[in-house]
């Protein structure tokens, strides 16, 4: 068992207090890590830190910026099996989901590298008589806010694009997932990143979290949370003015047409709805299918749900390991029971020891049952069946949220109308709803978060734009 201090200003620091919190393996409840648990004070050092660092950063070459990511890129491909080690004893992962998300954050920091030396702005050709163009520069100081599900690469979405862009960070890990986060500030530091261009600051969310947006010094806040979170995270950005990403839940539709090839289909299905347990915001969980093919469907996928591994996430065999806590744990099934009890079908699992909850089928759901409109963040999916594609497309837009969907068909036309029909932020026909790209926009609608990461996207979200325009001949004037 180890202590870990934040990292402030270059330096690693206790909290002012002196006083830490503990950091438990989800899968043996066994003490993994105590760490430093900051508040207001703590809060101001990183702020100060990061403001007083600001204008050298940006006014880095953006060369030489990527020369630091890069660097840390290969750091973390090198140093694999000790991320991976945390992602697992800190976050549950099982090993594929682990070396997955290493390898994606891999790419993710090289390609922040490359746009970071590409900001491009624009020219304006309506008037001879002036030079008009735009310029993109940094905002300034970035807070950023991470989640624990994928707590390494969703936070380099914000690290890596907001050091690449010209920005100072300061990065607010979930209080579950502390040390990934404390580990990235360690692996910039490696990389030669200067002092205070990147601070971590560890604790609880709702005093550090406040504390850092209501600062006069935050120029732009990125998180990624729970949609209640992020309400709260934008009214007080709102207060101030300034703006902010946000990446949020999401109830997730896949729609199965009877076309599909149903063992591809039920093969997505799964690893849609129960990969890393099915804490991941873009998870099916709401699998809408034709009634023509309801049945074999749903006795094929239960078949395969109910010899998914699950256990002890360090062993290679393992698929479904812990859920992350035990009040989410009593979440999940208070949705299942709640389902059951107004007439769902129970078609697998159900059942749970300790924070391992076994993968669960439902049947028979109906828009009574929580399970239908809130957000579960476990393994448990539920099959929803419909007469055709355009009552799959009402019943996957009835809901509070838009983050990603998925369409399993062989009709072209029927895949254009959903992939134009669906309210989501990411379709993906022919495939299932999980699924990201460095390159590529990454974000919802609705309740689901406003703004998106991921490549320009990125740039644009954490640069600001300047209108400059140069005479070339004197201006008329009145007078």
């Amino acid at each position: 068992m180890k202590t870990y201090q934040m990292f402030i200003g270059g330096q690693w620091t206790d909290a002012v207090s002196g006083e830490t919190f503990d950091d438990l393996n989800p899968y043996s409840g066994e003490l993994y890590a105590k760490v430093a648990k900051g508040d207001a004070q703590d809060a101001d050092r990183a702020m100060a830190a990061a403001f007083e660092a600001r204008q050298e950063w940006a006014a880095t070459p953006a060369v030489n910026r990527a020369q630091v990511l890069n660097k840390a890129a290969r750091i973390l491909e090198e140093s694999t099996p000790e991320f991976a080690d945390v992602l697992t004893q800190e976050g549950g992962g099982s090993v594929g989901k682990v070396m997955f998300e290493i390898s994606q954050t891999v790419d993710l920091i090289e390609t922040a590298a490359a746009d970071g030396k590409r900001i491009l702005g624009e020219t304006f050709h309506n008037d001879p008589t002036k030079i008009s163009m735009t310029i993109r520069k940094p905002r300034g100081t970035v807070v950023a806010i991470s989640p624990w599900n994928f707590p390494l690469v969703l936070s380099m979405y914000k690290v890596a694009y907001g050091l690449a862009t010209g920005n100072t960070v300061i990065l607010k890990p979930a209080s579950e997932s502390p040390v990934i986060g404390l580990k990235i500030g360690e692996l910039f530091e490696r990389a030669g990143l200067p002092a205070g261009v990147l601070n971590v600051v560890t604790g609880p969310g709702s005093v550090l979290g406040d504390a850092l947006i209501d600062d006069d010094r935050c120029s732009f806040v990125a998180i990624t949370g729970e949609t209640v979170t992020g309400r709260h995270v934008a009214q007080r950005a709102a207060a101030k003015l300034t703006p902010y990403t946000l990446e949020l839940g999401g109830k997730n539709p896949l729609i199965v047409l009877a076309d599909a090839d149903i063992e591809y289909a039920v093969k997505s299905t799964a690893f849609s709805a129960y990969l890393h347990q099915g804490e991941i915001c873009m998870s099916a969980d709401r699998i809408i299918v034709e009634e023509s093919i309801v049945g074999p469907f749903s006795e094929a996928l239960a078949g395969l749900v109910s010899h998914l591994p699950a256990g002890d996430p360090s062993l290679p065999t393992t698929f479904i390991g812990p859920v992350i806590s035990d009040n989410q744990v009593q979440k999940i099934d208070g949705h299942v029971k709640d389902a059951v009890d107004k007439g769902a079908e129970l078609l697998t699992g159900g059942t749970y020891e300790g924070r391992l909850y076994q993968p669960t089928l439902l049947a028979n759901i109906t828009p009574e049952m929580k399970i239908y409109y809130e957000e579960t963040f476990g393994p448990v999916a539920s099959i929803i069946p419909v007469k055709d594609e355009k009552e799959a497309l009402k019943v996957a837009n009835d809901t509070t949220y838009g983050l990603s969907a998925g369409v399993i068909t062989k009709d072209l036309e029927k895949a254009i109308f959903l992939g134009e029909g669906l309210e989501a932020g990411m379709v993906h026909v022919n495939d299932g709803c999980i699924d990201a790209d460095a390159c590529c926009p990454f974000g919802g609608c609705k309740g689901s978060g406003i703004g998106r990461e991921g490549g320009r996207y990125s740039v644009e979200e954490l640069t600001q734009v300047t209108w400059l325009t140069i005479q070339k001949t004197k201006r008329q004037l009145p007078f």
